[in-house]
């Protein structure tokens, strides 16, 4: 038996991630046009940053369009994958990026060039207006949806960024200290550099099918050991269809209970209610014909 419960994006939703994925591309292009006129560090790195965000905006978008497409014959599971190879990629020249940037803010610690401070300061103002704008646009029902939680907290967090850089250029322009553009460069590539490898960590362990860190393993092993006539629990794997949706297979030893349909009905149900895993399958065994494999799962034997 198979527990269908997709959650599919509300046509707002994919308008919304739309738009603020298109203004964060656009201000990041300018900021980074200015980073590289000004030659600012700290204007570069921030620019990195939001384009960091704009890539996850974009999964986000991708991921409700994806959501869309239909199975084929080839690809029976549609296309949710992608939502979990594209954050590898993306982790990947994130931190490629960062360590480049870090490498030069590094290099001129020693000797900072002089950086026109009110550039930076407008620029980086705008980016404050354009990311707690943004932020604006998807606070409805962030407290609920995970992926608009993910894309608010992010924009907040670039506002911050940028207010670290409008001060950079303050000190800039009335004390001259020429020193806090690398600084602050610095401090922004590890703040990238730190959400990049924890996104690496993360799509690497989906991609490699790990439970998800939402899931767990043992809670549901006890759930299902616990329902009425089960009395082993074999083959059980968990793991992540796409960014938003848990697939679990399990092997059920349930001797000579009946009425297996509504059984399966409540289980199934329960799994989604208590675990959020949408897609399990199940699999009754009577018992007899199992035996132990290596790995303590079972063996069934087909005479």
């Amino acid at each position: 038996m198979h527990g269908h419960s997709h959650a599919h994006a509300h046509g707002s939703s994919t308008r919304a991630f739309a738009a603020i994925t298109l203004i964060n591309l656009a201000y990041t292009a300018l900021e980074a046009g200015y980073g590289f006129a000004t030659d600012s560090l700290a204007l570069l790195s921030d620019a990195l940053h939001n384009f960091g965000d704009v890539l996850g905006l974009g999964l986000a978008w991708g991921a409700a369009a994806l959501a869309r497409r239909r199975p084929t014959e080839r690809h029976t599971y549609g296309w949710r994958r992608a939502t979990l190879l594209s954050p590898l990629a993306n982790a990947t020249l994130l931190i490629a990026f960062s360590g480049a940037l870090t490498w030069e803010a590094v290099r001129r610690l020693g000797a900072p060039p002089q950086i026109p401070g009110m550039p930076v300061i407008v620029v980086a103002a705008i980016g404050i207006v354009v990311n707690l704008g943004a932020a604006w646009f998807v606070r409805d029902g962030h407290a609920n949806d995970l992926n608009r939680r993910g894309a608010f907290l992010h924009l907040v967090a670039d506002a911050a960024v940028s207010l670290a850089a409008v001060l950079a250029g303050v000190g800039m322009l009335t004390l001259g200290w020429s020193w806090l553009d690398p600084v602050t460069a610095l401090l922004v590539g590890v703040v990238v550099a730190a959400g990049a490898f924890a996104l690496l960590r993360d799509s690497f362990n989906a991609t490699m099918d790990a439970v998800p860190d939402s899931v767990d393993r043992a809670a549901v092993q006890a759930f299902l050991a616990a329902q009425p006539g089960v009395s082993a629990v074999h083959h059980l794997h968990i793991w992540a269809l796409g960014s938003d949706e848990i697939a679990m297979t399990a092997h059920l030893v349930r001797g000579d209970s009946d009425g297996h349909d509504a059984f399966l009905a409540g289980v199934v149900h329960a799994l989604d209610q208590r675990f959020g895993i949408q897609h399990p399958t199940l699999q009754i065994e009577h018992g007899a014909t199992c035996r132990q494999d290596a790995h303590g799962d079972a063996v069934q034997h087909h005479h």
